[in-house]
């Protein structure tokens, strides 16, 4: 099942947040508002405009607000990609040149902090605090785990706990702003806000865990990147933990990491530590789910439901 039949329910709503998306990168600086423009033309997911959409449906909301949220959510997103693709030296995203393969890395990083304040400045004008106290944190979260990162280093044995701290604040995170603050902004009580919270966060980590899976399974033609590309720069995600504790040859993992990487990557490819690292993907969004079971049957609860198992299973 394709993300757009799971998100048939709101395609309406979806298309309207393409166009007020376009209309919000489009700036004086005509260098900018290019860049920005080619990122958002590229597509992508939309996954945390549907959910901020979604968590919002369960009671009365200001559409206005909502879809304020949305874009401001996803212009979140496509920041944290640009300052991705400058740390990762990447030179294309979806098909299209990347900012940081186009302009230096002070003005690539200062494209993307461009992008943050824009969205920031679209979601103060929601003029609702408790959102924009969630939306601000939730910045600060991101930044300060992308700073974390980068100071880490290739540092043996690796840290497991810092590999989860630094999936929740890269995409968990943003996932969960998005459904907490579609709940508040719905009236929700303060039991739902929790649920939508936990929902957000649950899901948010699952979707991680995948990416970093797909980073070993996936085809290297539609990753755009080398198969293993996060361990290639020191990055150990779970598939490498449960490498190192289930693989009886993995007490020698630290000699590969210099030696013989492409050894490295195809053996945990071809591993037990991708369905384990499923598994617990799959553990993320049954607490997901479970989380939600407070609201009310109907098609959006559904769409969740769906849109999370999809999480799961994509392939990409």
């Amino acid at each position: 099942m394709s993300t757009n039949s799971i998100l048939a329910p709101i395609q309406g709503e979806l298309r309207k947040v393409e166009e007020l998306l376009r209309e919000s990168v489009r700036v004086d600086y005509a260098p900018l508002s290019s860049v920005f423009e080619t990122l958002i033309g590229s597509g992508g997911k939309r996954l945390r405009p549907a959910l901020a959409i979604l968590s919002s449906k369960f009671h009365p909301a200001n559409e206005d607000n909502v879809f304020t949220l949305a874009i401001a959510t996803e212009l979140v997103h496509a920041a944290t990609l640009i300052h991705d693709d400058l740390i990762d030296k990447s030179s294309v995203r979806r098909g299209s040149p990347t900012i940081s393969s186009r302009w230096s890395g002070t003005a690539t990083v200062l494209a993307g902090d461009f992008l943050l304040a824009r969205a920031a400045d679209i979601a103060a004008s929601i003029e609702n605090f408790r959102v924009m106290k969630i939306f601000a944190r939730t910045l600060m979260v991101i930044c300060e785990g992308e700073i974390r990162q980068d100071f880490s280093g290739k540092h043996w044995p690796p840290n497991r706990e810092e590999y989860y701290r630094h999936i929740e604040s890269k995409t968990a995170s943003l996932f969960t702003s998005s459904t907490e603050c579609g709940a508040i902004l719905s009236n929700c009580s303060e039991e739902e806000i929790a649920a939508m919270r936990s929902f957000g966060h649950n899901l948010g980590m699952a979707f991680q865990i995948v990416d970093d899976i797909l980073d070993f399974t996936a085809d290297e033609r539609e990753l755009g990147k080398p198969v293993g590309s996060d361990l290639r720069q020191g990055t150990f995600t779970l598939p490498v933990f449960y490498y190192i504790e289930q693989d009886p040859h993995a007490a020698n993992i630290s000699e590969f990491l210099s030696e013989d990487m492409d050894r490295l990557v195809n053996a945990i490819r071809t591993s037990p530590a991708i369905e384990a690292s499923k598994t617990e993907a799959r553990r993320f969004v049954k607490t997901a789910q479970d989380a939600i079971a407070i609201f009310p049957e109907n098609e959006y609860k559904r769409v969740l439901i769906n849109l999370s198992n999809y999480v799961v299973d994509r392939t990409l």
